[in-house]
């Protein structure tokens, strides 16, 4: 069967367009499932070498990143975030009963951590990026 053939049956549905900011020269790529445990908070502040584009497969995700209100990702929706620089607070199951579970795919830039924790006394400095749950 030709591609031509093949593509005229599928069927797709977009679920976010974005422009990712600058990716360097030699990012590799990495795809994983993450599940979060009932109630669990998440990983502390932390940052990603690259942007992180995720899809929320199962539950529901409170997510926050420095200079946006934290808001709530359900199942079936998508989200992402820059990376680089900016402050990734959140990113806990709202859900006591059962896990949540999303994909994510994370463009990695070269010779760079994938995550790296933010200090207390960054956190302190920045705490005027925060914003409160709109």
């Amino acid at each position: 069967m030709d591609m031509a053939t093949i593509t005229t049956r599928m069927t797709g549905t977009d679920l976010q367009q974005v422009v990712p900011p600058f990716i360097p020269q030699g990012s590799h790529v990495m795809t994983r499932i993450l599940d979060l445990p009932p109630g669990d908070p998440g990983l502390g502040p932390h940052r990603h070498s690259g942007p992180v584009f995720g899809y929320m497969l199962e539950g529901e995700m409170l997510f926050e990143l420095e200079g946006a209100a934290p808001y709530v990702i359900k199942q079936g929706e998508a989200f992402w975030e820059p990376g680089g620089d900016v402050i990734h607070y959140t990113a806990a199951n709202l859900l006591d009963d059962r896990n949540s579970r999303f994909l994510v795919v994370m463009l990695c830039a070269p010779d760079v951590e994938m995550i790296t924790m933010v200090s207390e006394e960054e956190l302190a400095a920045k705490a005027d990026a925060r914003l409160p749950r709109g």
